[in-house]
Protein backbone atom coordinates (compact mmCIF):
# COMPACT_ATOMS: atom_id res chain seq x y z
CA UNK A 1 0.00 0.00 0.00
CA UNK A 2 1.38 3.38 -0.99
CA UNK A 3 0.99 6.45 1.21
CA UNK A 4 -2.38 8.01 0.50
CA UNK A 5 -2.46 11.28 -1.41
CA UNK A 6 -4.78 14.07 -0.34
CA UNK A 7 -7.35 14.80 -3.03
CA UNK A 8 -8.91 18.10 -3.96
CA UNK A 9 -12.13 18.17 -5.97
CA UNK A 10 -12.49 21.00 -8.48
CA UNK A 11 -16.18 21.67 -9.28
CA UNK A 12 -19.25 20.20 -7.61
CA UNK A 13 -21.45 18.73 -10.35
CA UNK A 14 -22.82 15.22 -10.70
CA UNK A 15 -19.62 13.58 -11.93
CA UNK A 16 -17.62 15.16 -9.07
CA UNK A 17 -20.20 13.83 -6.63
CA UNK A 18 -19.98 10.30 -8.04
CA UNK A 19 -16.16 10.35 -7.98
CA UNK A 20 -15.98 11.69 -4.42
CA UNK A 21 -18.51 9.15 -3.17
CA UNK A 22 -16.43 6.31 -4.62
CA UNK A 23 -13.26 7.65 -3.03
CA UNK A 24 -14.97 7.77 0.35
CA UNK A 25 -16.44 4.29 -0.01
CA UNK A 26 -13.01 2.86 -0.80
CA UNK A 27 -10.87 4.59 1.82
CA UNK A 28 -9.16 7.34 -0.20
CA UNK A 29 -8.61 10.79 1.33
CA UNK A 30 -10.64 13.73 0.07
CA UNK A 31 -9.12 16.80 1.69
CA UNK A 32 -10.66 19.76 -0.11
CA UNK A 33 -13.27 20.98 -2.56
CA UNK A 34 -13.26 24.12 -4.66
CA UNK A 35 -16.02 25.83 -6.60
CA UNK A 36 -16.68 29.23 -8.12
CA UNK A 37 -19.50 29.42 -5.58
CA UNK A 38 -18.61 29.30 -1.89
CA UNK A 39 -22.11 28.10 -1.08
CA UNK A 40 -21.83 25.21 -3.53
CA UNK A 41 -18.45 24.21 -2.12
CA UNK A 42 -19.79 24.34 1.44
CA UNK A 43 -22.81 22.18 0.55
CA UNK A 44 -20.54 19.65 -1.17
CA UNK A 45 -18.13 19.59 1.77
CA UNK A 46 -21.00 19.10 4.21
CA UNK A 47 -22.36 16.18 2.19
CA UNK A 48 -19.03 14.34 2.12
CA UNK A 49 -17.36 15.54 5.34
CA UNK A 50 -14.57 17.41 3.55
CA UNK A 51 -12.31 19.56 5.75
CA UNK A 52 -11.11 22.34 3.42
CA UNK A 53 -13.63 24.49 1.53
CA UNK A 54 -12.66 26.92 -1.21
CA UNK A 55 -14.85 29.51 -2.93
CA UNK A 56 -12.57 29.77 -5.95
CA UNK A 57 -10.38 27.53 -8.05
CA UNK A 58 -7.38 29.72 -7.23
CA UNK A 59 -7.92 29.14 -3.53
CA UNK A 60 -8.01 25.37 -4.04
CA UNK A 61 -4.79 25.56 -6.08
CA UNK A 62 -3.10 27.35 -3.18
CA UNK A 63 -4.15 24.81 -0.54
CA UNK A 64 -0.91 23.29 0.85
CA UNK A 65 -2.78 20.23 2.15
CA UNK A 66 -3.81 19.07 -1.34
CA UNK A 67 -1.51 16.77 -3.35
CA UNK A 68 -3.69 15.92 -6.35
CA UNK A 69 -6.76 17.53 -7.90
CA UNK A 70 -9.64 15.95 -9.80
CA UNK A 71 -10.86 18.40 -12.45
CA UNK A 72 -14.60 18.07 -13.14
CA UNK A 73 -15.42 21.37 -14.82
CA UNK A 74 -17.27 21.60 -18.18
CA UNK A 75 -15.20 20.42 -21.18
CA UNK A 76 -13.97 23.83 -22.41
CA UNK A 77 -12.59 24.59 -18.94
CA UNK A 78 -10.58 21.37 -18.52
CA UNK A 79 -7.33 22.72 -19.94
CA UNK A 80 -7.47 26.04 -18.08
CA UNK A 81 -8.45 24.43 -14.75
CA UNK A 82 -5.85 21.66 -15.01
CA UNK A 83 -3.13 24.12 -15.93
CA UNK A 84 -3.96 26.24 -12.87
CA UNK A 85 -3.51 23.20 -10.63
CA UNK A 86 -0.31 22.05 -12.34
CA UNK A 87 1.23 25.49 -12.05
CA UNK A 88 0.45 25.35 -8.33
CA UNK A 89 2.39 22.08 -8.03
CA UNK A 90 -0.53 19.62 -7.89
CA UNK A 91 -0.83 16.34 -9.74
CA UNK A 92 -4.03 16.33 -11.80
CA UNK A 93 -6.67 13.84 -12.91
CA UNK A 94 -8.79 15.45 -15.63
CA UNK A 95 -12.31 14.23 -16.33
CA UNK A 96 -12.77 12.93 -19.86
CA UNK A 97 -12.65 14.17 -22.52
CA UNK A 98 -9.14 15.16 -21.47
CA UNK A 99 -9.40 18.53 -23.22
CA UNK A 100 -11.40 20.13 -26.02
CA UNK A 101 -8.80 19.30 -28.69
CA UNK A 102 -5.35 17.85 -29.25
CA UNK A 103 -3.53 21.19 -29.05
CA UNK A 104 -4.80 21.76 -25.51
CA UNK A 105 -3.89 18.19 -24.56
CA UNK A 106 -0.29 18.63 -25.70
CA UNK A 107 0.00 21.94 -23.87
CA UNK A 108 -1.15 20.33 -20.61
CA UNK A 109 1.31 17.48 -21.05
CA UNK A 110 4.13 19.97 -21.62
CA UNK A 111 3.25 21.93 -18.46
CA UNK A 112 3.14 18.75 -16.37
CA UNK A 113 6.44 17.47 -17.75
CA UNK A 114 8.17 20.79 -17.11
CA UNK A 115 7.11 20.66 -13.45
CA UNK A 116 7.66 16.96 -12.84
CA UNK A 117 3.97 16.26 -12.23
CA UNK A 118 1.44 13.67 -13.32
CA UNK A 119 -1.52 14.71 -15.47
CA UNK A 120 -3.86 11.86 -16.40
CA UNK A 121 -7.17 11.53 -18.24
CA UNK A 122 -9.99 10.19 -16.06
CA UNK A 123 -11.10 7.50 -18.51
CA UNK A 124 -12.24 5.39 -15.60
CA UNK A 125 -13.44 2.48 -17.76
CA UNK A 126 -9.82 1.52 -18.53
CA UNK A 127 -9.25 0.70 -14.85
CA UNK A 128 -12.36 -1.42 -14.17
CA UNK A 129 -11.87 -5.11 -13.28
CA UNK A 130 -13.84 -6.48 -16.23
CA UNK A 131 -11.77 -4.42 -18.68
CA UNK A 132 -8.57 -5.67 -17.06
CA UNK A 133 -9.77 -9.23 -17.64
CA UNK A 134 -10.70 -8.41 -21.26
CA UNK A 135 -7.13 -7.25 -21.89
CA UNK A 136 -5.79 -10.45 -20.33
CA UNK A 137 -7.99 -12.61 -22.57
CA UNK A 138 -6.85 -10.74 -25.67
CA UNK A 139 -3.20 -11.10 -24.64
CA UNK A 140 -3.68 -14.83 -24.00
CA UNK A 141 -4.84 -15.31 -27.59
CA UNK A 142 -8.14 -16.95 -26.61
CA UNK A 143 -9.97 -15.23 -29.47
CA UNK A 144 -7.35 -16.05 -32.09
CA UNK A 145 -6.70 -13.08 -34.37
CA UNK A 146 -8.82 -10.20 -33.11
CA UNK A 147 -10.52 -8.63 -36.11
CA UNK A 148 -13.56 -6.59 -35.06
CA UNK A 149 -14.88 -4.34 -32.30
CA UNK A 150 -18.57 -3.37 -32.29
CA UNK A 151 -19.56 -0.90 -29.58
CA UNK A 152 -22.20 1.70 -28.83
CA UNK A 153 -22.72 4.41 -26.26
CA UNK A 154 -26.20 5.76 -26.81
CA UNK A 155 -28.33 7.62 -24.29
CA UNK A 156 -31.60 9.54 -24.36
CA UNK A 157 -30.56 12.80 -22.71
CA UNK A 158 -32.24 16.18 -22.41
CA UNK A 159 -33.60 17.98 -25.47
CA UNK A 160 -33.47 21.31 -23.62
CA UNK A 161 -31.33 23.62 -25.78
CA UNK A 162 -29.87 25.14 -22.60
CA UNK A 163 -28.71 21.77 -21.23
CA UNK A 164 -24.93 21.35 -21.40
CA UNK A 165 -25.23 18.30 -23.69
CA UNK A 166 -26.79 20.57 -26.34
CA UNK A 167 -24.66 23.67 -25.78
CA UNK A 168 -21.72 24.07 -28.15
CA UNK A 169 -20.17 26.70 -25.91
CA UNK A 170 -19.87 24.02 -23.21
CA UNK A 171 -18.39 21.45 -25.59
CA UNK A 172 -21.77 19.74 -25.74
CA UNK A 173 -22.74 16.96 -28.10
CA UNK A 174 -22.61 13.20 -28.27
CA UNK A 175 -19.00 12.82 -29.42
CA UNK A 176 -16.99 14.36 -26.59
CA UNK A 177 -19.44 13.46 -23.84
CA UNK A 178 -20.25 9.87 -24.87
CA UNK A 179 -18.30 8.93 -27.98
CA UNK A 180 -14.97 9.31 -26.24
CA UNK A 181 -15.70 5.99 -24.46
CA UNK A 182 -15.92 3.76 -27.57
CA UNK A 183 -13.10 5.69 -29.26
CA UNK A 184 -10.86 5.08 -26.25
CA UNK A 185 -11.91 1.41 -26.16
CA UNK A 186 -10.97 1.02 -29.84
CA UNK A 187 -7.57 2.53 -29.06
CA UNK A 188 -7.21 0.11 -26.15
CA UNK A 189 -7.94 -2.92 -28.36
CA UNK A 190 -6.27 -1.96 -31.65
CA UNK A 191 -4.21 1.19 -31.13
CA UNK A 192 -4.15 4.09 -33.60
CA UNK A 193 -6.56 3.76 -36.53
CA UNK A 194 -5.15 3.82 -40.05
CA UNK A 195 -8.40 5.19 -41.50
CA UNK A 196 -11.39 7.06 -40.04
CA UNK A 197 -14.85 7.36 -41.59
CA UNK A 198 -17.58 9.28 -39.74
CA UNK A 199 -21.05 10.67 -40.29
CA UNK A 200 -23.37 12.56 -37.93
CA UNK A 201 -26.74 14.16 -37.27
CA UNK A 202 -27.17 17.39 -35.34
CA UNK A 203 -29.44 19.13 -32.84
CA UNK A 204 -30.97 22.55 -33.65
CA UNK A 205 -28.27 24.10 -31.42
CA UNK A 206 -25.56 22.73 -33.71
CA UNK A 207 -24.45 20.10 -31.22
CA UNK A 208 -23.95 16.61 -32.60
CA UNK A 209 -26.80 14.24 -31.77
CA UNK A 210 -25.52 11.00 -33.34
CA UNK A 211 -22.10 10.05 -34.62
CA UNK A 212 -21.28 6.79 -36.41
CA UNK A 213 -17.61 5.99 -36.98
CA UNK A 214 -15.61 3.16 -38.51
CA UNK A 215 -11.90 2.82 -37.80
CA UNK A 216 -9.80 0.75 -40.17
CA UNK A 217 -6.54 -0.93 -39.19
CA UNK A 218 -3.84 -2.92 -40.91
CA UNK A 219 -4.38 -6.67 -40.88
CA UNK A 220 -8.07 -6.66 -41.89
CA UNK A 221 -9.22 -5.23 -38.56
CA UNK A 222 -11.92 -2.66 -37.88
CA UNK A 223 -13.93 -0.99 -35.13
CA UNK A 224 -17.55 0.07 -35.62
CA UNK A 225 -18.86 2.67 -33.16
CA UNK A 226 -22.16 4.50 -32.69
CA UNK A 227 -22.79 7.20 -30.12
CA UNK A 228 -25.90 9.30 -29.55
CA UNK A 229 -27.44 11.66 -27.03
CA UNK A 230 -31.01 11.47 -28.40
CA UNK A 231 -31.73 7.71 -28.46
CA UNK A 232 -31.16 4.94 -25.93
CA UNK A 233 -29.52 1.83 -27.33
CA UNK A 234 -28.16 -1.42 -25.85
CA UNK A 235 -24.83 0.05 -24.68
CA UNK A 236 -23.04 -3.24 -25.24
CA UNK A 237 -19.71 -4.12 -26.82
CA UNK A 238 -18.41 -7.16 -28.69
CA UNK A 239 -14.79 -8.02 -29.44
CA UNK A 240 -14.60 -10.60 -32.23
CA UNK A 241 -11.70 -12.83 -33.22
CA UNK A 242 -11.16 -15.75 -35.56
CA UNK A 243 -11.65 -18.27 -32.70
CA UNK A 244 -14.33 -16.59 -30.61
CA UNK A 245 -15.71 -13.38 -29.17
CA UNK A 246 -16.20 -11.44 -25.94
CA UNK A 247 -19.77 -10.22 -25.38
CA UNK A 248 -19.77 -7.36 -22.85
CA UNK A 249 -23.18 -6.73 -21.34
CA UNK A 250 -25.02 -3.49 -20.69
CA UNK A 251 -23.57 -1.12 -19.60
CA UNK A 252 -20.17 -2.05 -21.04
CA UNK A 253 -18.23 1.03 -19.86
CA UNK A 254 -19.38 0.55 -16.23
CA UNK A 255 -18.79 -2.44 -13.93
CA UNK A 256 -20.67 -5.26 -15.67
CA UNK A 257 -20.47 -8.85 -16.87
CA UNK A 258 -19.26 -10.54 -20.03
CA UNK A 259 -19.00 -13.92 -21.68
CA UNK A 260 -16.24 -15.45 -23.77
CA UNK A 261 -17.89 -17.46 -26.54
CA UNK A 262 -15.97 -19.89 -28.76
CA UNK A 263 -16.47 -19.95 -32.52
CA UNK A 264 -18.76 -22.99 -32.13
CA UNK A 265 -21.01 -21.10 -29.69
CA UNK A 266 -19.76 -22.70 -26.48
CA UNK A 267 -19.39 -20.35 -23.51
CA UNK A 268 -15.86 -20.84 -22.20
CA UNK A 269 -15.74 -18.10 -19.56
CA UNK A 270 -18.14 -15.83 -17.71
CA UNK A 271 -17.10 -12.77 -15.71
CA UNK A 272 -19.18 -10.67 -13.33
CA UNK A 273 -17.94 -7.48 -11.68
CA UNK A 274 -18.07 -7.10 -7.91
CA UNK A 275 -17.30 -3.47 -7.19
CA UNK A 276 -17.95 -1.23 -4.18
CA UNK A 277 -19.64 1.90 -5.51
CA UNK A 278 -19.53 2.93 -9.15
CA UNK A 279 -15.91 1.93 -9.71
CA UNK A 280 -14.45 5.41 -10.20
CA UNK A 281 -11.93 4.88 -7.41
CA UNK A 282 -9.79 2.50 -9.48
CA UNK A 283 -8.44 5.38 -11.56
CA UNK A 284 -7.66 7.34 -8.39
CA UNK A 285 -5.78 4.36 -6.97
CA UNK A 286 -3.85 4.19 -10.25
CA UNK A 287 -2.90 7.86 -9.88
CA UNK A 288 -1.60 7.27 -6.37
CA UNK A 289 0.37 4.22 -7.50
CA UNK A 290 1.88 6.05 -10.48
CA UNK A 291 2.96 8.97 -8.28
CA UNK A 292 4.51 6.58 -5.75
CA UNK A 293 6.39 4.81 -8.55
CA UNK A 294 7.55 8.09 -10.08
CA UNK A 295 5.81 7.15 -13.33
CA UNK A 296 4.59 10.49 -14.66
CA UNK A 297 3.54 9.18 -18.11
CA UNK A 298 0.93 6.60 -17.03
CA UNK A 299 0.56 2.97 -18.06
CA UNK A 300 -2.98 1.72 -18.83
CA UNK A 301 -3.64 5.09 -20.44
CA UNK A 302 -0.51 7.13 -20.99
CA UNK A 303 -0.52 10.87 -21.48
CA UNK A 304 0.77 10.28 -25.02
CA UNK A 305 -2.21 8.07 -25.80
CA UNK A 306 -4.66 10.63 -24.40
CA UNK A 307 -3.09 13.27 -26.66
CA UNK A 308 -3.39 10.92 -29.65
CA UNK A 309 -7.02 10.10 -28.81
CA UNK A 310 -7.82 13.82 -28.77
CA UNK A 311 -6.27 13.95 -32.24
CA UNK A 312 -8.60 11.14 -33.35
CA UNK A 313 -11.59 13.04 -31.96
CA UNK A 314 -10.37 16.16 -33.80
CA UNK A 315 -10.28 14.13 -37.03
CA UNK A 316 -13.85 12.89 -36.49
CA UNK A 317 -15.02 16.44 -35.83
CA UNK A 318 -13.31 17.62 -38.99
CA UNK A 319 -15.15 14.97 -41.00
CA UNK A 320 -18.59 15.80 -39.60
CA UNK A 321 -18.05 19.57 -39.63
CA UNK A 322 -18.21 20.12 -35.86
CA UNK A 323 -16.43 23.13 -34.36
CA UNK A 324 -16.69 24.74 -30.94
CA UNK A 325 -16.84 28.49 -30.33
CA UNK A 326 -13.41 30.10 -30.10
CA UNK A 327 -11.51 27.29 -31.84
Amino acid sequence: MTERLRWGILATGGIARAFTNDLHLNGLTVQAVGSRSRASAEAFASEFGIADVHGSYESLAADPDVDVVYVATPHPMHARSARLMLEAGKHVLVEKPFTLNQREAQELADVAAARGLLVLEAMWTRYLPHMARVREILAEGTLGEVRTLIVDHTQKLSDDPLHRINALELGGGALLDLGVYPVSFAWDVFGAPATIQSTATFKPTGADAQVATIFGYRGDRMASMVTASDVLGPNTATVIGTDGRIEIDRTWYMPTSFRVVAADGAVIEEFRSEVVGRGMHFQAEAVERLVAEGNLRGDLLTIDESIAIMGTLDAIREQIGLRYPGE
